[in-house]
């Protein structure tokens, strides 16, 4: 499994956020240069984002980009879900248990555990524990 380019950037604009502080705001331009994100791919992203609640925008001469929340509430989980939608392993995981072979794989406790231990995972790191280890 690998995260879309979408959410690795999206990762990397919140994390561009969080360091910057939760009063300061920050243009889309000043974020995709720090970040080296292409500026059309990140103003989709932002709207992503502000749409699920973990961005703020406002426009003019004092507009830019903040988070919506502190960096302590937002998780990468939040972050990627909100471009990449919930995280499936495999379609045998999911509600519409799609499977052929159902509750017989063996495959099938294994998938479920991974996924629920990247989501845990993911869920737990929040961006203020990424700003305390980098």
């Amino acid at each position: 499994m690998q995260i879309t380019r979408q959410a690795d950037y999206a990762v990397r604009a919140m994390l561009y956020l969080s360091k910057i502080g939760p009063e300061q705001r920050a243009s889309t331009s000043q974020i995709a240069e720090q970040k080296q994100i292409p500026p059309s791919f990140l103003a989709k992203i932002v709207s992503q984002l502000s749409v699920a609640g973990l961005l703020q925008t406002s426009r003019g001469a004092r507009g830019g980009v903040s988070l919506a929340r502190p960096a302590g509430e937002i998780s990468l989980l939040d972050v990627v879900e909100a471009i990449d939608g919930p995280i499936l392993l495999n379609e045998c995981v999911g509600e519409h248990n799609s499977c052929e072979f159902g509750s017989a794989c063996p495959m099938k406790p294994v998938w479920c555990d991974a996924q629920k231990e990247l989501v845990n995972r993911l869920g737990e790191t929040t961006f203020a524990n990424l700003l305390e280890t980098n």
